[in-house]
């Protein structure tokens, strides 16, 4: 019962620990095609930006939240000629990085927000701006939060004006610093727009757990130039996941049972002998009164 025990509630921290270094690998194989790349010729990326870029100025980006659903929806339109699921996109569909070191989120950036692409990662809002910048762009990145086996945006709520998060796409690597967090209802804001005269990224989730009624947004306004420290860090593979504090406990709480269960069994040897004594004397005395 006990180790039964330990597992139930150790296990969001092992599923997500494990979801964690799978998201870590993701991300570590798109940075060593991105290297590779560079290695072969200089700015191999140039003509694939410059797409992103085309999509985003001829989009029309807005997004609609609802009540009651799991992720919000783009509303800008599809472009003729440009294929959303072609742009930006590695042989696992990754787009790029987000890393946001105060919350402990580093993962991989999705095209879409299918349930699959939101179990894995973060999704792009299809309908928004490309996350390659541009003065008049606003690109929404979207997650699930409280999921049991990954932690994901869990930790959005806890954003605060002034953190900075960074995006890495192809060999592009961009900062923006929090302008401003809320926990809105659907009807107080219909369409988050572009702002005309500023580069912005919008992180969405849902809250309150489990309910999904209200929306946390946390918007951030790009950094020019990037922090030399962001652009580092984005060559680096993920910290996470942590040390793996769960293995511990449990091993521990099976370390205790095993020594509980094992005394439980064990007889010390002199009280095996007292035992025996007892016994002998208890033989003893049936013998004799049989005897009279």
């Amino acid at each position: 019962m006990l180790l039964a025990g330990a597992a139930v509630y150790l296990y969001p921290q092992t599923a997500a620990w494990f979801s964690q270094r799978e998201q870590a690998r993701v991300i570590e194989k798109a940075q060593g095609v991105v290297a590779e790349n560079e290695a072969k010729r200089p700015n191999p990326y140039v003509v694939e930006l410059e797409r992103a870029r085309e999509y985003n100025d001829a989009l029309a980006s807005g997004v609609t939240l609802e009540a009651n659903a799991n992720v919000p929806k783009g509303s800008g339109a599809l472009p003729d000629g440009l294929d959303y699921s072609s742009l930006l996109a590695d042989e696992e569909g990754v787009m790029g990085r987000l890393y946001y070191s105060t919350l402990d989120i580093d993962l991989p950036i999705y095209h879409g927000t299918s349930e699959e692409t939101l179990l894995k990662g973060i999704g792009h809002l299809e309908g928004t701006s490309l996350p390659v910048g541009g003065i008049g762009q606003r690109s929404v990145l979207t997650a699930h939060r409280g999921l049991p086996e990954s932690t994901l945006f869990t930790n959005l709520d806890q954003a605060r004006v002034g953190d900075i998060f960074t995006i890495a796409v192809l060999d592009q690597v961009i900062s923006y610093r929090v302008v401003d967090t809320r926990v809105i209802e659907p009807s107080e804001s219909e369409v988050l727009f572009a702002d005309p005269e500023r580069d912005l990224v919008t992180l969405i989730t849902c809250t309150p757990l489990g309910i999904n009624t209200h929306r946390i947004v946390v918007t951030g306004e790009r950094i020019i130039p990037t922090p030399a420290g962001e652009v580092a860090q984005a060559e680096q593979p993920s910290e996470l996941p942590h040390f793996p504090w769960w293995a511990v406990i449990f091993g521990a709480v099976f370390l205790l049972v095993t020594m509980y269960v094992w005394r439980s069994g064990y007889v010390h040897p002199r009280r095996s002998e007292s035992d025996k004594t007892v016994l002998a004397d208890a033989s003893t005395s049936a013998t004799h009164f049989e005897g009279e």
